[in-house]
């Protein structure tokens, strides 16, 4: 585990685009081989490409959020707009500011980038993206921020990874393309 910790300490922004752009790739895979019952390529080889530049691009985004929201809920404590927090309060103010702000963004990114790719204009289930700010992604982030930083970012990608799959039985039903 010393040379992920290392790594990830000297390349920051490359670590944070490699595992996004594995893991979140793979959690939109699996999603797809939930839904469709079958594991297969579910993308073209230009399709998985495109999905990965979207992670990496993702990555970076996330990972200054995940430094500057920090750095927000460390500034309103030391103005003494927020009491001094232990570390499950501080974990979860930083989560809960980080995705009922930077959040939205991120989810409006994600479909614009999908929908540029695909060359459509669909925006059908944004909101239950939005929900998931709520039911996944303030409680996961909760956990990620109370490890060190150099494991975060790496947690934050495995988190993208388990939506994928929570995604793909939630949807398993539907056969749905996006």
């Amino acid at each position: 585990m010393t040379w992920y910790v290392e790594f990830v300490k000297a390349n920051p922004i490359i670590s944070a685009i490699i595992q996004f752009a594995l893991l979140g790739t793979l959690g939109e895979m699996a999603s797809k081989w939930i839904i469709e019952k079958k594991i297969h390529p579910p993308f073209s080889f230009r399709h998985t490409l495109w999905k990965m530049l979207e992670w990496s691009f993702l990555a970076v985004c996330i990972k200054y959020a995940f430094v500057g929201f920090t750095g927000f809920i460390a500034a309103l404590v030391d103005h003494s707009y927020l009491p001094q927090l232990g570390s499950f309060s501080n974990a979860f103010a930083i989560s809960t500011s980080m995705n009922l702000q930077f959040g939205p963004f991120l989810v409006i990114a994600h479909r614009l980038l999908d929908n540029l790719y695909s060359r459509q204009n669909n925006w059908d289930n944004i909101d239950k993206g939005l929900y998931s700010l709520l039911w996944f992604w303030i409680p996961a982030h909760t956990i990620t921020f109370m490890l060190p930083k150099e494991f975060q970012i790496g947690l934050a990608a495995i988190w993208s990874l388990a939506l994928g799959i929570i995604l793909g039985y939630y949807n398993k039903g539907t056969n749905s393309t996006n």
